[in-house]
C-alpha cells in the first residue's frame, strides 16, 4: 500500500500479540493466522507508536524525536516495516480523506 502521510493511519490487529524482552527484542504473532515477526529494539519501538491515531509521518517523527541522529531515509524505513507488518495481517490501514 501506498502510504501519504496524512491520509494512511496504520491500525493494529486486535489478534496482534506482542511479547518484549528486557533487551527491547520482540515477537509479534497474528493469533488468527500465525503470521509471525521478529523486531529488533526499532521495530518494536515503531510497534509502540502504532495505535490507530498517528498517521505514518507521525510515527516517524515521533521515533525521530527519541534520539539526537536519525537516518535520512527514517520515513521510508518506517513505512517499510509497517508494510511488512500489514502483509501479514498484524496492522490493517484507514484511509481519512
Amino acid at each position: 500500500m501506498s502510504n501519504d502521510d496524512n491520509f494512511a493511519i496504520p491500525i493494529p490487529n486486535p489478534a496482534s500479540f506482542f511479547r518484549e524482552d528486557q533487551a527491547g527484542w520482540g515477537v509479534l504473532v497474528n493469533m488468527d493466522t500465525a503470521a509471525s515477526v521478529a523486531l529488533n529494539p526499532t521495530g518494536s519501538m515503531i510497534w509502540k507508536l502504532v495505535d490507530g491515531k498517528r498517521s505514518c509521518g507521525d510515527i516517524a517523527s515521533a521515533f525521530m524525536n527519541s534520539f539526537q541522529e536519525s537516518p535520512l531515509s527514517l520515513y521510508e524505513d518506517v513505512v517499510v516495516l509497517l508494510d511488512c507488518l500489514a502483509e501479514d495481517g498484524l496492522i490493517g490501514y484507514e484511509v481519512r480523506t
